[in-house]
């Protein structure tokens, strides 16, 4: 598998660029798109993708927003050939009927999407184009329905069988260095000397998972450490004084830091497969390591503290524990999943909450955001697959008693 990624990654690294720069065409851009999408010819087709994503990047941010909300205007549902259809499909089912149903379902946008990424390397403009969508054209309803065409294209394109984890090391190309340290969105890589002490000592790894059309952009990677049991602060962990331990000394790997790098792909879900994947390789790899946790932010909780009106106090570490207990386990939205975007992301994964740690992360972010507290969420891999399944039907979860403990003590002082 590891060759066959590698000749993909080589066979697209050659195809990555969007090709020369064409002559300047009189046509318009929407004038373009149309003929793009009455294009009979292969040869010709390309020839309009590549001159539409060679303007786009010429485009300042006003002439994009109008671009996108012509393709979402121009290039709409034909509600009435939907209707039609689907009257065709009711008065006589019929594999012909079904299938007009189907492509009356799809709006043309999506359909012009997909030849504009004929082009080599059009995959990661197209990304980039989606991210340009999400923060320009938020809160406009036809340019919402756009960006779910992209990620339902997306979805299909990313999904996991197309996917490579390759292991990041300090001896990886400079470039990837760079960006894992300019993605990382938990725990801010200051220098390169600090992404030294992440990558080369023993008990250290790094993963990221690649896609052969973006062999050069890592769409999500997530930094281990290897210890003995289980950690409660992150400065102790990233510490530069600590002594390193041998890969063999250590029986807990812990997964402190995930970054989701790209926004054009915001929505698709890579995490699961990434977790999975590296406990697989690790347990491999390293039989002696028995237990699979994270150290996890809790980015919601002071802000919930003072939408709630509730007084907290981040020197108080009992009753900050408390609070933070609280609020994993009860504060809910609508649909049952907790608010915090860090506990549904691991609940949903099958993981239990295992500890709450109160002054566990002193930084600038990690007060602001949460009083200092983390959370390690426990992978038990004889149970994750039961509490995947039990969280997904009835958004039910484990936590562990002592952490069940700290939110009945926060009941009790709220009783009074």
């Amino acid at each position: 598998m590891t060759l066959l990624a590698d000749l993909l990654s080589t066979v697209f690294e050659r195809r990555a660029r969007i090709g020369p720069i064409l002559r300047r065409d009189p046509r318009s851009t929407e004038a373009l798109i149309a003929d793009l999408m009455k294009a009979e010819s292969e040869t010709a087709a390309l020839a309009l993708a590549r001159r539409i994503l060679q303007r786009y990047a010429e485009m300042d941010e006003a002439a994009r927003l109008a671009l996108f909300r012509h393709i979402a205007q121009g290039h709409d549902l034909d509600a009435a050939a939907l209707r039609a259809a689907l009257d065709a499909y009711e008065t006589e089912p019929s594999g012909g009927s079904y299938r007009a149903f189907t492509v009356a379902c799809e709006p043309p946008r999506q359909e012009l999407i997909r030849r504009l990424n004929q082009v080599p390397g059009a995959t990661e403009r197209l990304v980039e184009m989606r991210a340009d969508l999400r923060r320009l054209g938020r809160g406009e309803p036809a340019l919402d329905a756009l960006d779910l065409d992209f990620k339902q294209l997306f979805r299909s394109w990313f999904n996991r069988g197309f996917l490579v984890l390759r292991p990041i090391s300090w001896e990886s190309p400079a470039h990837i260095l760079e960006k894992i340290i300019a993605y990382e969105a938990v725990h801010a890589i200051g220098s390169w000397q600090d992404l030294r002490r992440r990558l080369v000592p023993e008990d250290r790894r790094c993963f990221a998972f690649f896609h052969p059309a973006m062999p050069d952009e890592p769409l999500i990677f997530v930094e281990v450490a290897l210890t003995r049991g289980i950690p409660g602060s992150i400065q102790a962990l990233l510490a530069e004084d600590r002594a390193p331990l041998s890969a063999e000394e250590a029986d807990t790997a812990v997964f402190y830091s995930i970054s989701n790098c790209q926004p054009g792909l915001a929505g698709i879900s890579f995490g699961n497969s990434l977790i999975k994947q590296v406990v697989s390789d690790l347990a491999t790899e390293l039989p002696g390591l028995k237990t699979f946790v994270t150290l996890s932010p809790v980015p919601g909780l002071v802000r919930w503290l003072e939408t709630q009106k509730v007084p907290y106090d981040p020197k108080d570490a009992r009753g900050m524990a408390s609070l933070a207990a609280h609020y994993l386990l009860h504060a809910k939205r609508s649909d049952g999943q907790p608010v915090d975007p860090v506990a549904r992301f691991h609940l949903g994964n099958g993981a239990m909450i295992q500890a709450v740690h109160a002054g566990a992360d002193i930084s600038e972010n990690g007060m602001r955001q949460a009083g200092g507290v983390m959370v390690n969420y426990l992978y038990d891999l004889g149970k994750v697959e039961k509490y995947l399944d039990r969280y997904a039907e009835s958004r039910e979860f484990t936590a562990a008693q002592p952490v069940r403990s700290l939110a009945n003590a926060r009941e009790k002082a709220a009783a009074g």
